[in-house]
């Protein structure tokens, strides 16, 4: 690159105001934060969040199957943790419908720095690492939930860690709600019938369901087949950064709005006896939560019992407390689920 060429960036990233404060939107990006456990297997008949925390896997219809894990790095400098996902049960018989998607997504008041839906509507470059057993073709869409409007791009994955950066046109049409609900969704498109591939591949923001997945490989066509990612980017403007690493802790919050994992017994001080089959517990939550969460509780005589939300008498639950009326002696592991 001339001197000319990387002065002609700089100024670039200077007028987007990239350089300094908080630019990465995105959530755990290097796949720090395991909260539900670091393994998961036999995945691929339901959605869910299974490992690393904002990842979940969005499955239609496949009878493919897979494990996901939070697996250690050592191959790639600055990073020490990735999501893999590995093919368990292939599928090469693919009906229209199907689909396996790798998705982060987010609310609309954390995005109307988007500008989407205004004649100032901002571009948006989303970087991230990955690599596979073999080469292979996929697609990360950005997903307007708010107005069911699109936009994909392809991207490559050889055997080796390679740095994907993709750039995404404003959208002066359609404005995210500007509230706690899901508005932009990030889908990594793993494999799909012709029902979302079977149209060609737009460089503008559409409707068109047959777009979203043109000319991708599937995940599910080997046993062999892997993929793994780290390093997840999305910031305002043209200009990829070097990926802006957060402390572990800054990243646990950031989490923990959306899903809590304690290990705390309700014992003493947490537990008031009001009769002799009744004790109430008040939990305050480490973060106030993106809404008011389910909760599930478990035993603390470590019998594995667990007591979900219906067998909660009269739980008062708000963002920031739970007040839980139980017939068990005490508690000692709960989870509160906030997610998107």
């Amino acid at each position: 690159m001339t001197k000319a060429a990387e002065l002609a960036k700089m100024g670039e990233v200077l007028t987007n105001s990239q350089i300094g404060g908080r630019r990465n939107i995105a959530y755990n990006g290097a796949m720090q934060v395991a909260q539900r456990g670091t393994s998961s297997t036999g995945l691929g008949a339901s959605d869910g969040y299974f490992t690393v925390d904002r990842f979940k896997m969005i499955t239609g219809g496949s009878a493919g199957r897979f494990t996901q894990s939070q697996v250690a790095v050592s191959d790639l400098s600055g990073f020490t943790k990735a999501l893999k996902l590995e093919c368990t049960t292939a599928d090469t018989s693919v009906a229209a419908s199907e689909y396996l998607l790798l998705e982060q997504s987010f609310e609309g008041q954390d995005v109307q720095q988007l500008k989407k839906g205004t004649s100032e509507a901002e571009k948006v470059t989303i970087s991230f690492y990955v690599k596979g057993n073999a080469n292979a073709t996929y697609v990360l869409e950005m997903y307007d939930g708010d107005n069911t409007r699109h936009l994909s791009q392809s991207f490559n994955v050889t055997t080796s860690w390679n740095r994907i950066i993709l750039t995404y046109s404003g959208d002066t049409t359609g404005a995210f709600d500007n509230d706690n609900a899901q508005s932009l969704r990030l889908f990594f498109w793993l494999h799909s019938g012709s029902t979302y591939s079977s149209g060609t591949l737009s460089t503008t923001w559409h409707t068109t369901t047959a777009n979203r997945a043109v000319g991708i490989s599937s995940f599910f066509d080997s046993t062999d087949r892997t993929f793994f990612i780290t390093g997840l980017q999305m910031e305002v403007g043209s200009q990829a950064t070097p990926f802006e690493h957060r402390s572990f802790g800054e990243e646990l919050a950031l989490c923990q709005r959306y899903f809590l994992k304690d290990d705390v017994s309700f014992v003493n001080g947490y537990v008031v006896r009001q009769n002799d089959n009744l004790k109430r517990a008040t939990i305050s939550f480490k973060q106030t939560m993106r809404a008011t969460p389910t909760i599930d509780l478990t035993d603390a005589t470590g019998d594995g019992q667990s007591f979900g939300s219906t067998n909660i008498a009269t739980g008062a639950f708000r963002q920031k407390m739970a007040s839980i009326d139980n017939t068990v002696q005490s508690i000692k592991i709960y989870s509160a689920d906030a997610e998107l």
